[in-house]
């Protein structure tokens, strides 16, 4: 069987609202070693039909259900100091003239795990992992569609049971893609960014100092968060699922030319069209 079958059973597997591992193990127990490996192409094909599927649900972003997702990306350490990154501690230095001396973080550090839920509305929750408190304490009528990734104790059968109880929608999502996360790339980056080069005397105060930065957010930022997850999904599925870490407008058109010819072939003419003068001009 060719690739664009497996393309299909995939898809089919998906409408019938398979899971991820189950659609790969079923694939693995019909074909055998016929089957695709567990490798990116599948993991790509399986992030581009999700993309279509939630597009098609939400209407591109613009259905009001939108604002019945909650999002939580993956749990995030908050440590009572964080070094500035590469970019934050940058300097300029004369030719010859010594470096400086880049601070780094200590393996003892004081942390706490803390996971972030945020809608299109705004920020809902910030809660340490530590603390008994639910969704439904926080949301008692409003209906919830949960978006989180697929770690094991998100896709848990136990898991499920209890969000079914809780009358929450899961909203699942695609392998090994934090660049369809909206938390992983708009939350934890800007938040803790702001946090660097802080100290915190425990890891209370960290997470307190945390949740103020997430509060002091303005409203039209979160909007903003969530029309750029559906461009994002837009333009996994342009990319034939590949995977970028930022949108793809922060490239020059040469590099991404570069970068995806190494991929896919038929993309080019695809992006060379997107981005040509007369597309511009329009």
């Amino acid at each position: 069987m060719c690739g664009e079958h497996f393309r299909a059973i995939i898809y089919y597997n998906f409408q019938r609202q398979l899971l991820q591992q189950e659609c790969l193990a079923e694939l693995l127990s019909v074909f055998g070693n016929e089957a695709p490996p567990k490798t990116a192409s599948l993991k790509i094909d399986i992030a581009e039909i999700w993309c279509q599927k939630t597009l098609d649900r939400f209407n591109s972003g613009n259905s009001k259900n939108v604002y019945s997702i909650v999002s939580s990306g993956d749990e995030s350490w908050i440590y009572c100091y964080e070094p500035e990154n590469k970019r934050q501690s940058a300097v300029w230095v004369f030719q010859g003239e010594e470096k400086p001396t880049k601070v780094i973080r200590s393996r003892s550090v004081s942390k706490k795990m803390v996971e972030t839920f945020v809608s299109k509305a705004g920020h809902i929750a910030t809660i340490p992992l530590n603390e008994q408190r639910t969704l439904r304490k926080i949301n008692h009528e409003r209906r919830i569609i949960l978006h989180q990734d697929n770690a094991s104790s998100h896709t848990a059968q136990k898991t499920r049971q209890y969000l079914t109880e809780e009358n929450v929608e899961l909203l699942d999502h695609p392998p090994y893609s934090p660049d369809l996360s909206p938390n992983d790339f708009v939350t934890f980056p800007k938040i803790k960014n702001r946090l660097r080069s802080q100290r915190f005397q425990s890891p209370e105060e960290a997470v307190d100092a945390f949740k103020n930065a997430v509060l002091d957010l303005p409203a039209n930022e979160w909007k903003k968060c969530f029309e750029n997850w559906f461009k994002h999904m837009q333009m996994c599925i342009n990319l034939r699922g590949g995977y970028f870490e930022k949108q793809l407008s922060h490239l020059k058109l040469p590099t991404v030319l570069f970068y995806f010819h190494m991929q896919n072939l038929k993309v080019i003419p695809r992006i060379v069209k997107q981005n040509s003068p007369s597309n511009k001009n329009k």
